[in-house]
């Protein structure tokens, strides 16, 4: 499975983005997608998942309101909507793909290069 995430940006605070992750390789419906971010000197952290149907969400308690996932497997594409967006969202923000639902980076197999996001106060 390839994984290709783009959508990244320079932001101000408050502002939205949308993210994109298509995927190749391999049927795209049995994957469970998640998204993941990194931060300068941070672990890898989760950001929020997306079950094969999209029956099952999960957030990070920190975008919980703010950051919505979707997907539509027709386009084999992922997205992660980001609103209200705060300094501390800044990060590279990795796409992955795995067949588990599960928030541990461990858990996916596949992962995309990242695209960076930057929110300026």
């Amino acid at each position: 499975v390839q994984l290709q995430a783009s959508g990244g940006g320079l932001v101000q605070a408050g502002d939205s983005l949308k993210l994109s992750c298509a995927a190749s390789g391999r049927t795209f419906g049995s994957l469970v997608m998640g998204w993941f971010r990194q931060a300068p000197g941070k672990e890898r952290e989760f950001v929020a998942l997306l079950s094969r149907i999209s029956t099952i969400t999960e957030y990070a308690d920190s975008v919980e309101g703010r950051f919505t996932i979707s997907r539509d497997n027709a386009k084999n594409t992922v997205y992660l909507q980001m609103n209200s967006l705060k300094p501390e969202d800044t990060a590279v923000y990795y796409c992955a793909a795995g067949s588990r639902v599960a928030i541990t980076s461990t858990d996916y197999n596949y992962w995309g290069q990242g695209t960076q996001v930057t929110v300026s106060s």
